[in-house]
């Protein structure tokens, strides 16, 4: 536990770091804190604070910079919002494709980083289903869309089923579920698998699985705006394989979509500080996310990702602004 003396001291580097991308020494503290200490008692505190993991000193400077967990501190127990006058332009009532591409670039003009939404997520529904063996224990399941797209997945079996058996699976399917959420259809599978055959109920829950998975994986996408930003940050200035990775990232995209997944699982903002969410492992970068709705439910995911040294009050902000911007734009189309 921190006393409000160090307290006040960390909150007052971490904001003078963010302000000027120096590292802070004991003198530039001492006027920023306000608190009339002594150098020594400072860099006393200062050394604490480095015991702690909270800050770090570069190498090459007497000053010192917060570290990751130095900034989660900051972020959930100091940071005060300073709420500016935002003008964001308004939405336009609009395809969704374009209000998330519209809402990319916004987050990324108004914070001068990179912009992501996810798209909306719908109901996975599918129109058609068909079963192919493919050897042993290994079956091609063919899921078509109501819009006409086909998904291809490979299921592994403990059992080896017959092409009739196969055909009887696929027909009962798309008599009774064709046309359903997924979602319904595993309900009412697990309602329903007593009275069919073990080896066929089996058969059906596998299919619906990978169903599940394929829908999702065909409609979810993420829009991405002003990657180059990260470019003029000059934090990274001195190491641009960090960018290369970054960029990586956002050219295959995979793993910006489990972030925003599960950002979109929990309301109001969420921050992930240099690595912390497993899914953007770069102690250079953080999140701003926060999730967004359409007509009341959650469907979708928007953040900002810049440097681990960003304004968080300012960002949030934006974040949030610009998840309203959006929800109400796509609510209003019917």
């Amino acid at each position: 536990m921190l006393d409000d003396r160090a307290k006040l001291l960390l909150k007052a580097l971490v904001e003078r770091y963010i302000a000027d991308g120096q590292p802070v020494g004991s003198r530039t503290l001492s006027r920023a804190s306000g608190l009339e200490l002594s150098a020594a008692t400072i860099r006393n505190v200062m050394s604490d604070l480095e015991d702690l993991g909270l800050i770090v000193s570069p190498h090459t400077s007497a000053g010192r910079i917060p570290t990751a967990r130095g900034y989660r501190l900051f972020v959930d127990t100091m940071l005060t919002a300073q709420r500016e006058q935002l003008s964001p332009p308004s939405l336009a009532r609009e395809q969704p494709q374009k209000v998330i591409a519209s809402a990319a670039l916004l987050l990324s003009n108004l914070s001068q980083f990179v912009g992501v939404v996810m798209a909306p997520r719908r109901t996975s529904v599918f129109r058609h289903i068909e079963f192919l063996s493919l050897s042993q224990k290994r079956i091609l399941v063919i899921i078509v869309s109501p819009e006409g797209d086909v998904q291809n997945r490979v299921i592994f079996t403990e059992l080896d089923y017959t092409q009739s058996q196969l055909v009887e699976a696929a027909n009962y399917l798309n008599a009774h579920y064709s046309g359903l959420a997924i979602e319904q259809v595993r309900e009412r599978l697990k309602n329903e698998v007593e009275t069919l055959r073990g080896e066929i109920a089996s058969l059906m829950q596998a299919a619906v699985q990978v169903s599940s998975e394929a829908l999702i994986q065909a409609q979810d996408d993420v829009v991405i705006s002003g990657e180059r930003n990260l470019l003029s940050v000059s934090d990274f200035a001195g190491d641009m394989s960090h960018l290369r990775n970054a960029f990586e990232m956002f050219e295959q995209k995979t793993q910006l979509m489990r972030l925003l997944d599960i950002s979109s699982r929990a309301e109001g903002i969420r921050i992930y500080i240099g690595g912390e969410s497993q899914t953007v492992p770069f102690e250079e970068l953080s999140v701003v996310s926060a999730p967004y709705e359409v007509d009341g439910q959650i469907v979708g995911t928007l953040g900002v990702i810049g440097p681990t040294r960003m304004p968080y009050d300012r960002m949030i902000q934006i974040v949030d602004i610009t998840s309203r911007l959006v929800s109400n734009a796509l609510s209003r189309q019917k």
